[in-house]
């Protein structure tokens, strides 16, 4: 059984969570380059943050969040996913709230948090979805660019019995020089999936929650099955 991975995951880690008996190729797809921009002030906004490149960016960049709830002009922080929660409290920061993919908190945003101005970190790939929506429903939006994401295109000539994708950016740069067909394709997250469904009509496996686990136990679960 030969796997491929489009970016580096710790060799330990694959074999712990699928076993020995598995190949396991990891290849880099995409890759991203920090901007330096000069920090602002960040008084009366709520932040957004939707990758972990977003939050190490920022403090890279030298922002200083105010997270005093009982300040007046303290920043409610809005982040997706769980990896991006954690990164945001290794730098010593909570977050109000934390949801599965940007659809989601675009809906909860739309809903309960109208009368709030967003200011949203990323890369300039970041998905479409929150300034798409946003700015319709008279919700004042922001992205604030803070590394680029490059698509690497590799041309890769081994075959394999199945390929995971961790992000609509990296499907782009596999899907460029190499075909969809003949594996089972894996995804972390609605997103990326749907992001494979603009290349091929095979079904996609998604994992529940954008996290190294739940992908590792879906894939476990096909495995099962013997692809």
């Amino acid at each position: 059984m030969k796997i491929l991975f489009t970016k580096n995951i710790d060799p330990s880690i694959i074999s712990k969570e699928l076993g020995e008996d598995i190949v396991v190729d990891c290849v880099e797809v995409i890759k991203t380059i920090p901007i330096t921009i000069n920090p602002f002030e960040l008084k009366n906004f709520s932040l957004i943050f939707t990758s972990v490149n977003g939050v190490a960016s920022f403090f890279k960049n030298r922002f200083k969040p105010n997270e005093d709830f009982t300040a007046k002009n303290y920043n409610k922080i809005y982040c997706v996913g769980e990896k991006t929660k954690r990164a945001l409290r290794k730098h010593g920061f909570g977050t109000f709230k934390v949801l599965k993919n940007a659809e989601m908190l675009s809906r909860f945003i739309i809903g309960h948090c109208q009368h709030e101005q967003f200011l949203h970190f990323c890369g300039n790939l970041a998905i479409n979805v929150l300034d798409k929506d946003l700015p319709l429903q008279n919700i004042k939006y922001q992205k604030v660019t803070l590394y680029n994401t490059e698509e690497i295109n590799p041309l890769i000539a081994e075959k394999y019995h199945a390929a995971v994708f961790f992000s609509p950016s990296g499907v782009r740069s596999f899907a460029k020089r190499n075909s969809l067909e003949d594996m089972k394709l894996f995804s972390i997250g609605e997103t990326t999936s749907g992001e494979l469904r603009n290349f091929t009509q095979k079904q996609i496996f998604t994992s529940e929650e954008n996290t190294l686990t739940s992908i590792f136990e879906l894939i476990r679960r096909e495995m099962e099955n013997r692809f």
